[in-house]
């Protein structure tokens, strides 16, 4: 996470001089349409978002974090040439609606000591991973966590540089990611982004796992993040062997939810960015998202994807994840069992969080409309 002085968002050129500034790096590399996405959200935050001084600086460290990234793991990829050679068999993407258990399903999978998720820091900081013990002597992960200790999210939302994560930061790198839109008003870059091709994105999303993961190819990658609705055929383009896990939650519980979390995530960053404009990008970009996921999924091998209901992971969360390893083939191992038992124990934090759809402008039947037929 890199945070700014400044007060206002700056351009393209300018960015991308701060990012090679603190880095000492200057190839950006190419080929993959960052720049497109990188002038056209410049664009659409300029013109639509109606950004604060706070909003501004934010977004200011946002999309040069990206470009930090961009440049770490050029670098990266140089250094550890042997990169390209690792393989990767068989990962497990875990995708669905925001705000209906990706997260827990996430930190229960992964809890598995065969298995391996991207820490967050890695995402920000792309580089081998290095040995456990060795983190809390890295400058960097003190930097990020002394960071994160200062987000808030409100207490929906708990994050800490060690723990593993969405893998949205990734795509970040290639200005492709609809987090953007997640806590901002920037219809031009949706619209973009609604028509453009993910292939590349993926593509470099897979390089930097080869990265990450390249002292640990023995372990299974289990990915997550509710943006993969939106770019099915892109992540099966990069992982031809793929399994998708859908998760399900009655959607007006989830928009109300993802709504709320959205703004207090955002909060004081724009003049426009709250209440019913929120309740209407929300509603369309999920909706949207998960129509063009049940069409995608549709072509092809249903025995590439696994269901899971929120409230049978709720209820029941062993024997969901029994579930799941009898569907993917796997064993579930002695020490793969206690460590998933105890991270059912330990849980994931539930802080109060209220939400209320009429405080985004919505109501049940806009709900029911927009996801009608999304089962």
């Amino acid at each position: 996470m890199t945070t700014s002085a400044r007060t206002d968002v700056g351009g393209f050129d300018d960015l991308h001089a701060s990012a090679s500034r603190l880095t000492g790096l200057d190839d950006f590399g190419g080929g993959d349409d960052y720049a497109d996405g990188l002038r056209v959200l410049l664009r659409s935050y300029a013109q639509e978002a109606g950004l604060t001084p706070a909003g501004s600086k934010r977004t200011r460290g946002l999309l040069r974090g990206a470009l930090v990234s961009r440049l770490l793991a050029e670098a990266a990829w140089r250094e550890f040439p042997r990169h390209t050679a690792v393989r990767i068999e068989r990962p497990v993407f875990v995708t669905g609606l925001p705000r209906t258990g990706t997260t827990a399903l996430h930190r229960l999978l992964t809890a598995d000591p065969a298995h391996q998720g991207p820490e967050l820091w890695l995402t920000e900081i792309p580089q081998p991973r290095p040995p456990r013990a060795e983190w809390e002597s890295h400058p960097v992960f003190l930097a990020l966590r002394d960071a994160y200790r200062s987000v808030d999210f409100a207490g929906v939302h708990h994050m800490g540089p060690e723990q593993v994560e969405e893998c949205w930061r990734l795509l970040c790198q290639s200005m492709t990611s609809v987090s953007f839109e997640c806590t901002a008003h920037i219809p031009g870059y949706s619209a973009w982004l609604d028509a453009h091709d993910w292939t590349a994105a993926y593509a470099r999303h897979r390089r930097n796992l080869q990265l990450i993961g390249l002292h640990d190819q023995d372990r299974r990658w289990v990915l997550k993040n509710p943006s993969h609705l939106f770019a099915l055929d892109a992540l099966f383009a990069a992982y031809p062997d793929a399994v998708v896990i859908q998760t399900h939650r009655e959607p007006g519980t989830v928009i109300a939810s993802v709504c709320s979390l959205n703004e207090r995530a955002s909060a004081g960053w724009s003049t426009v960015f709250a209440g019913p404009v929120v309740g209407q990008a929300q509603l369309s970009l999920w909706s949207r998202g998960l129509r063009r996921f049940r069409a995608d999924r549709a072509r092809h091998d249903p025995s590439r994807f696994i269901d899971v209901r929120h409230a049978d992971l709720a209820g029941d969360p062993m024997g969901t994840i029994e579930m799941i390893y009898e569907r993917l083939g796997s064993r579930l191992s002695g020490p793969a069992r206690i460590a998933v038992r105890e991270a059912i124990l330990r849980g994931t934090p539930k802080p109060a969080h209220t939400y209320d759809l009429a405080a985004f402008g919505l109501t049940p039947a806009d709900v029911d409309q927009a996801f009608d037929g999304l089962s």
